[in-house]
């Protein structure tokens, strides 16, 4: 059982991780494997304490996605027991896969030792309308005991039409000391890597052009013309068709390395011998590419890399969260269109569909049957176009790809239980891809069908990251404390008898049954070792004379 421990911790950090951009994990109950309860209140303990126990107390977790893809998000209730907290609970979405997850977490106050300290790089994690399986792949490790050394492993991931990833490679290393407990240096360190990344060749979502009954005769006659289905973007996309190594074909691909790394760890306070909780969370990228190997294609040049570090000394006035945020320039065949930053943190990418009547407009006899991304048209042997005054009538836009770096998100409070200290939170993004929907799109929907569209149809998220720090008041103290044991020179604990008093006939009852079955077996063998004696017959009385003769 022992063995299969550390698998069954997959699920919940992998869970745990999906739920990255949701909020900062802040929450004033540890979660942890709750402590058993005795059914009698007279029951003795289920184990005593070690005579020699840690006196550090600190509590931290960092979580890094290289990438997660939500499909529907915001469309599915969550479950619950109580009926009527469904009601109130965010709604899950239809499908949310991860990938390059990493995740380190200390806990001194788990019961179980094996939670004190767990890191995790995971190649892959999946939830289907919040129910999250468990997938192979995952490298986990946990202290106690410790582990010197961390493992390492790799994973060369199948193709699929929603993500296609190149080799994968992990480490997770998990310290924990039996006597200074987190007093370690860094408790906890995975990190993740992989070669290459491609998502979203087909979006299923994306409702189909015979779905569109109340569209214009134009909007279905261009629908019809378009070389592939609206899943595909009307062809832009390569759709089911195995995805190719160079990232064409697909909505978003990253053809170089991506790597993300998850850690927590204690470092020094300034003027104290005491140490404060530090987790951080970082990633690597380089050049992010959309509708690579189309006309229309843009590249995003990530300028920084993102770095989010939470440190908690146990007081408010010292704690801090530091965040490097990312700076992304937006490209199209090496002109700038337009920078993500802190003050310019969204812009919108108009998906439009051209209509019949476009060609007559000078300049666009020759567009192709394509949508128009970005206000770009494409004409014949892949020479582009901006859609002019003119012919912006002739343009119906049915979706928009929003790019947009989310800003920190930060949360604090102050703790009592289980012990008194300060914890420290925050989130961010590198950035997320949405396509939605326009007004248009869902007056071409017949009204039953245009009520359930949800406001997404898909979402991507780079780069999600999460911290948070948990340290007692004053910071954590290194050391070690005795507790109680036996008296010196060995013997009873004091106040226990010699002899307990005999309160009925039960306690005669077992010397009694073994001294009879003892003499049993006595009489036994000495019955089957003597030998036994043989019996003479005597010969029968000889027949006295009559005194009278007979006749």
């Amino acid at each position: 059982m022992r063995g299969r421990l550390p698998r069954l911790l997959a699920l919940p950090v992998t869970a745990a991780v999906l739920a990255l951009p949701a909020v900062p994990a802040m929450a004033q109950e540890i979660p942890t494997t709750p402590i058993p309860q005795p059914e009698d209140p007279g029951q003795p303990p289920i184990s005593s304490p070690p005579n020699v126990q840690p006196t550090g107390k600190a509590v931290g977790d960092a979580g890094t996605g290289l990438g997660v893809l939500r499909l529907l998000p915001d469309a599915v209730p969550t479950s619950a027991i109580i009926d009527e907290m469904s009601d109130e609970l965010p709604k899950q979405a239809a499908f949310e896969g991860g990938l390059g997850l990493s995740s380190a977490q200390a806990n001194s106050e788990a019961y179980l030792a094996y939670e004190r300290s767990i890191a995790q790089a995971s190649p892959f994690g999946a939830s289907v309308a919040g129910n999250a399986p468990q997938l192979p792949g995952s490298l986990v490790q946990t202290a106690l005991p410790d582990n010197p050394e961390p493992i390492t492993g790799g994973l060369n991931a199948p193709p699929n039409p929603l993500l296609n990833v190149g080799l994968l490679n992990g480490k997770a290393h998990a310290r924990w000391s039996p006597e200074l407990g987190p007093c370690v240096g860094t408790i906890a360190d995975a990190s993740t890597s992989l070669a290459s990344l491609s998502v979203l060749n087909v979006i299923p979502s994306m409702p189909e052009a015979g779905e569109l009954t109340e569209a214009g005769d134009d909007l279905k006659q261009t629908l019809g013309e378009l070389p592939g289905p609206l899943a595909s973007l009307g062809g832009l996309l390569s759709g089911g068709d195995k995805p190719k190594g160079d990232g064409s074909g697909s909505l978003i691909s990253l053809p170089n390395t991506l790597s993300s790394r998850s850690t927590v760890r204690l470092v020094d306070i300034p003027d104290s011998d005491r140490k404060a909780v530090q987790s951080v969370s970082t990633m690597q990228a380089a050049d992010i590419n959309i509708l690579k190997g189309t006309p229309l294609g843009l590249t995003i040049k990530v300028a920084s890399q993102p770095t989010l570090t939470v440190t908690s000394t146990g007081n408010k006035d010292t704690s801090t969260v530091e965040y490097k945020a990312p700076v992304l320039t937006v490209e199209r065949g090496g002109e700038v269109l337009f920078t993500l930053d802190a003050a310019n943190p969204t812009q919108d990418v108009p998906i439009g569909i051209p209509l019949p009547g476009i060609r007559d407009i000078p300049g666009f006899k020759e567009i192709k049957d394509v949508p128009v991304i970005g206000g770009l048209a494409e004409l014949a042997e892949n020479v582009t176009k901006p859609i002019t005054e003119a012919a912006k009538g002739f343009v119906l836009d049915l979706g928009v790809l929003r790019l947009s770096i989310a800003q920190l998100n930060e949360q604090s409070m102050d703790m009592t239980d289980p012990f008194k200290g300060y914890q420290l939170g925050a989130s961010a993004r590198l950035l997320d891809l949405q396509v939605l929907p326009t007004k248009l799109l869902k007056d071409a929907l017949p009204e039953a069908a245009a009520d359930k569209l949800p406001s997404s149809l898909a979402q991507l998220s780079l780069g999600e990251q999460i911290a948070r720090a948990y340290a007692p008041e004053g910071g954590v103290e290194c050391g070690t404390t005795k507790q109680p044991g036996p008296p010196p020179g060995g013997g009873d604990a004091p106040g226990v008898p010699d002899k307990l008093a005999q309160t009925s006939a039960a306690y005669s009852t077992v010397p009694i049954f073994w001294t009879g079955t003892g003499l049993l077996l006595v009489g036994v063998v000495l019955v089957a070792a003597l030998p036994g004696r043989r019996r003479v017959s005597t010969a029968a009385d000889p027949v006295k004379p009559s005194p009278r003769p007979r006749s």
